[in-house]
């Protein structure tokens, strides 16, 4: 994930958030044996942007007309310190042109929920399958206008169901499903209800859709944090049982102040290319 405005870094939310583009990040999370996980806080100075091009300090995202390739030149966090470099290459079926509003100030661009993904990292990281590719932008801190959401992509059989689920501060819950074709069609439909499942080992609660009599279950843990929650999830959605990515954000926990210096050791800061 690329960050400009690293929404999740303390450095960020102790300089009050004035300028996004001096704390600017590229996320890497990889899992199971050998799994690294960076987010490197960086200054103005690792930033350039031209249209299709994307900078951050070593590495970047470019956009070829046909593919997104991301070249990864990272050092993970804690306890695992060592370098993470490769390219990940994402070829979308094709591009959506939906934008929706999760709030007044928040939007979500699904830009290619469907596509073909090749990965290609250090720690013995090489692998093909299913990508995803999506796009948040706001104009204030998440954790002041929501707290709490989840979001889940899951395959069916001839399409991709993209779930988003926000409760605002103010106890309003903006729901989204939206249905996508591999020809990029998309357009919004009628999910069934919202079925909590376990919670995390942090006990962050978590919650999807899910056909009424079925309960959703974790098949497989990705990230967990105190305030975030990414696993594969299995459920059954208009009679059809599916595992997909499945994130749960606790805003309401991020909000608090014991959080930040706890982040401060995954998030390092480097203000200086």
């Amino acid at each position: 994930m690329g960050f400009i405005g690293s929404v999740f870094s303390p450095w960020y939310a102790w300089s009050g958030r004035r300028n996004p583009q001096n704390h600017v990040c590229l996320n890497v999370a990889t899992y199971g044996p050998g799994g690294r996980f960076t987010m490197t806080d960086r200054g103005t100075a690792a930033l350039q942007q031209s249209k299709d091009t994307l900078t951050i300090g070593p590495s970047r995202m470019h956009w070829t007309g046909r593919e997104l390739v991301i070249d990864v030149d990272e050092v993970s966090s804690p306890p695992l310190i060592s370098r993470v470099r490769g390219r990940i290459t994402l070829t979308p079926s094709a591009v959506t042109g939906v934008e929706l509003a999760l709030h007044p100030r928040h939007q979500w661009r699904p830009f290619a929920p469907t596509a073909r993904i090749d990965v290609n990292l250090t720690q013995g990281h090489r692998w093909q399958g299913h990508g995803y590719f999506d796009a948040n932008f706001g104009t204030t801190a998440l954790e002041r206008d929501f707290d709490f959401w989840t979001w889940g992509r899951f395959p069916m059989q001839d399409r991709a169901l993209c779930l988003y689920d926000a409760t605002w501060r103010d106890g309003t819950q903006q729901d989204f499903a939206l249905e996508v074709a591999p020809s990029g069609e998309a357009r919004e439909v009628t999910a069934p209800p919202r079925t909590q499942f376990a919670r995390t080992a942090w006990l962050v609660r978590r919650e999807t859709r899910a056909d009424p009599g079925t309960r959703p279950r974790q098949v497989l843990p990705m990230l967990d944090a105190p305030f975030y929650s990414r696993s594969v999830v299995e459920t059954r959605l208009d009679g059809e049982v599916t595992q997909g990515v499945h994130e749960a954000l606790d805003l309401t926990r991020f909000r608090q102040p014991w959080l930040k210096p706890m982040l401060a050791v995954r998030v390092p800061r480097r203000s200086g290319w």
